[in-house]
């Protein structure tokens, strides 16, 4: 009966073994190695010395919100006064759409802030995925010089954070985000892309967000960086 338990003990821990490796990216590095040691702690500095640099600057933002492919709305700095809506549309369709655009309104702006917990990554939070053993690291298809982070559970159980790093430079390149809303169902996807001032700093150049369930997406543009 002792051989039965320890095979059957032996078989329960193959089978635990099998499991974590199948669910490990290939190349990749899930326990707290060295190396992992190493590339948390080049972009924990990276995203700390970025967000200090970047407090000296303005930049202007431009956001563009579509839905379901048709751009709806456009943030910009205008002179221009708003259209007057036609005479002719009624009390009743134009309060239907005064609605409709309230709704999305309030949609677009909880994506946002939600999508601020994740960019730029804090250098407390990544300590924490880290400390919690939520990051793997590995290698980026075909980009021998750069390097990924995948974290999970990085704002919300069950959320997906993927950072490109370049290895020379040690500073973000791209960042990738799945998360949701209230409900794992109300998905929210994002694309971030980054770029360097002349002479200075790291800074997110734009944001794709797309809203799943609605099929809403806010394109957002940084430009014309200036020092203070």
């Amino acid at each position: 009966m002792k051989n039965e338990s320890r095979q059957g003990l032996r078989i329960s821990l193959l089978i635990s073994c099998i499991f974590v490796v199948s669910t490990t990216l290939p190349g990749f590095v899930a326990a707290q190695s060295q190396e992992m040691k190493e590339r948390v702690a080049e972009v924990k500095e990276a995203v700390a010395r970025n967000k200090q640099a970047l407090a000296q600057y303005t930049w202007v933002e431009q956001v563009a919100i579509s839905l379901k492919g048709e751009q709806k709305k456009q943030e910009k700095q205008s002179l221009d006064p708003p259209p007057a809506p036609p005479e002719h549309e009624g009390r009743l369709k134009k309060r239907i759409v005064e609605k409709k655009k309230e709704e999305y309104k309030e949609y677009a702006d909880q994506i946002r802030e939600l999508i601020r917990q994740y960019v730029p990554p804090e250098r407390d939070m990544l300590e924490q995925a880290y400390q919690k053993g939520n990051i793997m690291v590995g290698p980026e298809p075909g980009a021998p010089g750069q390097y990924r982070l995948v974290i999970s559970n990085y704002v919300k159980q069950g959320d997906n954070m993927t950072l490109v790093v370049d290895k020379t430079q040690k500073e973000l390149l791209s960042l990738s985000i799945a998360t949701y809303l209230d409900d794992p169902k109300d998905a929210v996807n994002v694309t971030v892309a980054f770029a360097r001032i002349p002479g200075g700093p790291n800074h997110v150049s734009g944001e794709t967000i797309n809203g799943v369930s609605k099929r809403l997406t806010i394109a957002i543009q940084n430009s014309n960086y200036q020092r203070l």
